[in-house]
């Protein structure tokens, strides 16, 4: 794995390339320009306000600011795990030309697609703190955890982008149950909700890695504490897990891409 890695860190600048030519691609004769990386979570936390608001109104409680801040908070990084789950599934297929016919480390191509879809989050982050200006969050100290945050939540996108962009090369369904479980997954993960709504129930939420991750970015940036740290360790574990078992079962199936494609 060490040779591996220092092969990928060889290539770094066809992977930086790579990554450059899938943003442009994703912007090129675009209207709305760069404005395509803030829709994406404006509609997510749009959904998540109509829903909490109509909780809020079933509860006979209001809607408060932190809770629009919740969600907002956590629709970016959802957002970033959906997209880059969504183009490493097709990093592969997409670029049949270059996986056949050119010798270079084949994970560049979902890394690549992780890496374009940070660059849209970094462009959707600029209207996030606009929003939190005005919804008067605040700040503390605790922010500090959000970079150790999103690392995670990179590497864990990472992970689970060289699965199913392997995958898809030997099963072409692959990519109809990604996107199935990409619309779906929204429910099972607390970005529209806060676990702690859900009482004793909601830990069984928590089991799912990208939930203690997202709850620590509303708990550090909007009710300002530290994130759940036994549940933060263990998804930090899965993330690092994911990220290795997705690298070692990319590179197994690497061999017969070729054949497969």
């Amino acid at each position: 794995m060490k040779q591996d890695l220092r092969e990928l860190y060889k290539y770094r600048e066809l992977l930086l390339t790579i990554a450059y030519r899938d943003i442009k691609v994703r912007y090129k004769q675009s209207v709305m320009g760069f404005l395509w990386a803030v829709l994406m979570p404006v509609l997510i936390v749009m959904s998540g306000v109509t829903v909490r608001y109509a909780f809020a109104l079933a509860a006979h409680a209001p809607l408060r600011t932190a809770d629009i801040a919740s969600i907002a908070v956590k629709s970016l990084p959802w957002a970033f795990l959906v997209s880059s789950i969504r183009f490493g599934c097709a990093s592969l297929t997409g670029n049949r030309d270059l996986v056949t016919k050119v010798y270079f480390p084949k994970e560049i191509f979902p890394v690549a697609a992780v890496l374009a879809s940070l660059f849209d989050f970094c462009v959707a982050s600029t209207a996030l703190v606009i929003l939190l200006l005005a919804l008067h969050t605040g700040y503390s100290a605790y922010l500090f955890w959000a970079p150790a945050l999103m690392l995670m939540i990179v590497l864990l996108a990472t992970g689970i982008g060289m699965v199913v962009s392997a995958a898809s090369l030997f099963f072409r369904d692959v990519k109809f149950v990604v996107e199935v479980v990409l619309t779906f997954g929204i429910f099972f993960t607390p970005v529209f909700y806060d676990v702690r709504m859900l009482g004793a129930k909601g830990k069984w939420l928590l089991l799912n890695p990208a939930a203690p991750l997202l709850e620590g970015f509303s708990a550090c940036i909007v009710r300002h504490q530290p994130p759940q740290l036994p549940w933060l360790g263990y998804a930090v574990g899965l993330s690092l897990m994911a990220l290795a078992l997705g690298y070692t079962f990319f590179k197994h199936l690497e061999p017969a891409f070729a054949e497969s494609i």
